[in-house]
């Protein structure tokens, strides 16, 4: 049994946690798999390197309307792979050693359960040991859910398929969410028929609802789409995986990939040893300042968060950071604007409420969208589906939601999270600076201007 100051469960952005304010805290860094988490290994960061190479190929297939006339010759998929991990797994290792070497940290490969509020057992290769610490941060991530209707026949999720030796000449993807409408542009920009089963009847159900049917337009038009269609059951057949739907349609592809969601890792834990409390979701509860409902037990990220994403778990990582190194001068979280980008096709970025969340909260708003093609950058893009969306309290100016559909969605929308984390007014944000002329931020400054008083 050895006992430290502190104990980290995921090796994630709980990494993040041995800065210079804990300098003289002993670590326990426990991971059962790579360093980096999600983010780094199976989530955020090869995903987009992913989605840039199918946007290279991509654009060289729709070169001719611009008067260049390209093809693709061929997509070489171990190379883009290799090109892929050949960064992102040194960067885990790399992440691993440091903590391994660095001072007064003690990294254990393996998986931790608790045995009360402040002991753990962590199952490692070569059996268990015992770790006691005065205080413990969990921050141990999600995972990919597969319904049980299809966990008998072959499948991927995202753990696993960027992984793969060859590319399929037909990919199912069942679920038309995030991780969902992502794939599903990587592998038909790289020449995939790609399939989507979703049970909804729309793409991307939780955004703004007129960004949503936008888009679910626009993938109709890119994929063969089943909405509205639940999987009645799923069959192994010579060529792959079938799904037989509720209306009796069957649709078969050589591979499946299951994207219907993430779990929070908290129910693999024991923490039923603990006073640590869970909500309905299954998600760690904690307060303002990251606290669980146990004694110097905090957690952070996707096991504890609402919104599973890695500027989310950083901002939270550094703020207990703070807390544990200030117990007296303790620092809430700052969720008020979150922002989110889905690398998809066409890219979509938002923060703040929707429009119809603002009417629901009671707002009396103004709403102004434009087109990027409406502006010069839009025209030299050839644009014609982009648009920019922003949604403002009418008796303040404040912007309360900015939604945009576009390329480039997720660098556009910055200047509005700027602007709603500072308390910039919308006429303010579009009169007291310069735009660039003719750059495609201009379509957010239009959208501000249309806003009216």
């Amino acid at each position: 049994m050895t006992h430290f100051d502190i104990a980290v469960i995921g090796a994630g952005s709980g990494n993040f946690l041995m800065n210079r304010s804990l300098s003289d805290q002993q670590f326990a860094v426990i991971e059962e798999d790579r360093f980096g988490g999600t983010c780094l290994n199976v989530g955020c960061i090869p995903t987009k390197m992913f989605v840039h190479a199918a946007e290279v190929a991509a654009q060289v297939r729709d070169a001719a309307r611009f008067g260049v006339d390209a093809t693709v010759d061929q997509v070489r998929w171990t190379d883009i792979r290799d090109r892929v991990f050949g960064r992102i797994d040194p960067n885990s290792a790399s992440a691993h050693q440091h903590r391994e070497n660095g001072e007064n940290t003690t990294v254990f490969t393996g998986h931790a359960t608790f045995t009360g509020d402040h002991s753990l057992s962590v199952t490692t290769a070569g059996g268990s040991e015992e770790v006691i610490a005065d205080r413990i941060v969990v921050a141990a991530g999600a995972r990919p859910t597969v319904p049980a209707e299809i966990a008998q026949v072959p499948h991927h999720t995202s753990d696993t398929i960027m992984r793969i030796d060859a590319l399929p000449r037909s990919l199912t993807i069942l679920g038309g969410g995030v991780v969902g409408t992502e794939f599903a542009h990587i592998f038909s920009g790289l020449g995939v028929e790609v399939r989507i089963v979703n049970r909804g009847t729309s793409m991307l159900r939780k955004i703004d609802t007129e960004i949503c049917d936008r888009f679910t337009a626009l993938a109709r038009e890119q994929w063969d789409c089943h909405l509205g269609q639940g999987v009645a059951r799923a069959e192994t057949t010579d060529v792959g995986v079938s799904l037989v739907l509720a209306d009796g349609t069957r649709v078969e592809s050589e591979m499946l990939l299951v994207a219907t969601g993430r779990v929070p890792n908290a129910d693999r834990l024991g923490l039923e040893n603990t006073g640590i409390e869970l909500h309905d979701d299954g998600r760690i509860h904690v307060d303002e300042f990251g606290r669980t409902t146990a004694d110097d037990v905090w957690a952070l990220g996707d096991i504890s968060s609402a919104h599973q994403l890695k500027h989310i778990a950083n901002h939270e990582a550094r703020t207990i950071a703070h807390n544990l190194a200030h117990p007296e001068d303790l620092q809430a979280f700052d969720h008020r604007f979150v922002p989110a980008g889905i690398f998809t096709n066409p890219q979509i970025a938002t923060v703040g409420l929707t429009e119809d969340e603002a009417r629901r909260a009671g707002h009396r708003i103004t709403v102004s969208s434009r087109a990027y093609g409406d502006t010069a950058y839009g025209w030299a893009l050839e644009d014609t589906t982009g648009i920019c969306k922003v949604v403002a309290d009418q008796e303040t100016g404040l912007i309360l939601g900015t939604h945009i559909l576009g390329p480039d969605a997720s660098t556009l929308i910055q200047p509005a999270i700027q602007a709603m984390s500072f308390g910039l007014t919308a006429r303010e944000m579009a009169r007291g600076q310069y735009w660039i002329h003719p750059a495609m931020t201009e379509v957010l400054e239009n959208a501000l201007l249309g806003l009216g008083r």
